[in-house]
């Protein structure tokens, strides 16, 4: 009984040691934020819950979102032993242990046991085929964590036994409600410090937390703990506070508003007017306010194709790769390569050719033109086809001199239509020079003018 009692009172002061996100873990469903495609009442996995009867699953989803939690949830909900793992620093003797526990815990008492793996990810292929005879035969649930894709990074055999249950980012409106909880709990939060929060402070702790309920909490704690208490006692936690708590300066910008594609808009036309300086400034403004990061990737993905184009195909190499840099190593440190990627095509030569391309193509096809494929480009793939005609007369590129042969690849009512124009800058001089060789070559030299 006094071991008990000392074990108690030793988990009491763990807890009142946590940090505030550990302290404000919610316990059940009903107090859970956020996830409500998923969790939501009637939905499947909540039926699954309440019943007892939970499926080995995977949680996929950004950091702070309630992967952990949710996982703690399902094992209080289920009554099941809850055994917690990080794959960081677990082996393959820390799964065998629990492996082991499991199945006198089962042979004893019929208690499930939850084997929950955090980061899954990071356990290469033979830790992650170790639990999977186990998760086979019901010795264990397995659930685990990942903020990566489990399709590349869990194996395919652990993959196949286990349910992938994808969470959102926390939207702004649920990390108000975690963060005013935390305010008025005095239980677990920091209601007894008599804290509030100034609006403005709100707003940026909200927007500078990146959707992450654990940031959010734990910097919001370092702030009221920093904050001395008025004559009243009252702690009124200012934006100059929780700028300094998040060694973040707030900065005018709004990620959902007007300022969210007025700067984006600044930034494409900086770079597409060849102004590098300029650019690395609004893209500073971005990333420095909290803008995410993979959205600016993919807009200057969509800026190589459309405003450098062939005048340097090697800006499309440039921006993809930023965008792995980004997603590979994470922000603050991807913040280079978007800058490396946003110098380079603001420097780039600029060619539209490709986009005025497609675009006409685009108009040809939406104007109702759907012709036929002509015969001699069909492949016959049957004997069937073969007699009516499909490949005859095809020429071969290849067996012809400089792998070129004039023949007519559109349809009969679209022959000679020109789509692509090329600029004539930079790599686009080679194509231009290209295309007059082989126009040439089929006794049409003035269709090779550029733009």
């Amino acid at each position: 009984m006094n071991m008990d009692m000392f074990e108690q009172q030793g988990e009491d002061l763990k807890m009142r040691e946590a940090p505030l996100a550990t302290r404000m873990r919610p316990t059940s469903l009903n107090t859970f934020v956020g996830q409500q495609h998923i969790i939501g009442p009637g939905r499947v996995l909540r039926k699954a819950i309440e019943s007892g009867r939970i499926p080995s699953s995977i949680l996929w989803g950004p950091p702070g979102c309630g992967k952990t939690t949710l996982a703690y949830i399902i094992a209080n909900t289920t009554g099941a032993h809850f055994s917690p793992i990080s794959a960081v620093s677990a082996s393959v003797a820390d799964l065998r242990r629990i492996i082991e526990e499991a199945k006198g815990r089962r042979q004893m008492n019929l208690q499930k046991t939850i084997l929950f793996i955090d980061e899954i990810h990071r356990f290469n292929k033979s830790q992650q085929d170790a639990i999977l005879p186990f998760v086979e035969d019901g010795t264990v649930t397995f659930i685990g964590a990942t903020t990566e894709n489990p399709s590349f990074e869990v194996t395919s055999p652990l993959l196949s036994r286990s349910r992938v249950l994808p969470l959102k980012p926390l939207a702004e409106d649920e990390l108000q409600v975690i963060i005013t909880r935390a305010l008025k709990d005095s239980l677990r939060g920091i209601g007894g410090l008599n804290v509030e929060i100034a609006p403005e402070a709100l707003i940026h702790l909200i927007t500078q937390s990146n959707n992450d309920a654990r940031v959010a909490l734990n910097t919001l704690e370092i702030a009221a703990q920093s904050t001395p208490p008025d004559d009243e006692g009252q702690r009124l936690i200012t934006l100059p506070t929780i700028e300094d708590a998040l060694q973040h300066r707030a900065l005018p910008y709004d990620k959902s508003g007007d300022q969210h594609y007025d700067v984006i808009s600044a930034l494409h036309k900086s770079m597409r007017g060849s102004d590098p300086d300029a650019s690395l400034y609004w893209l500073a403004r971005m990333l420095e306010a909290g803008e995410d990061a993979l959205y600016i990737a993919r807009r200057l993905v969509r800026f190589a194709s459309e405003d450098v184009g062939l005048a340097d195909p090697q800006a499309l190499v440039i921006t993809m790769a930023a965008q792995q840099a980004v997603h590979f190593i994470g922000m603050p440190e991807g913040n280079l390569a978007l800058a490396e990627a946003v110098v380079y095509l603001a420097t780039a030569p600029k060619s539209n050719s490709l986009y005025e391309a497609y675009s006409r193509a685009r108009k040809e096809i939406e104007q109702g033109t759907s012709e036929s494929v002509p015969l001699h480009l069909r492949n016959p793939v049957t004997p069937l086809m073969k007699e009516l005609g499909y490949g005859e007369g095809y020429k071969y590129a290849h067996d012809y001199p400089e792998h070129f042969v004039e023949q007519q690849n559109l349809p009969d009512s679209l022959q000679n239509r020109k789509y692509y124009t090329p600029s004539g800058l930079g790599y686009e001089k080679q194509v231009v020079n290209r295309l007059k060789n082989w126009w040439h070559k089929k006794g049409k030299p003035d269709e090779s003018e550029t733009e």
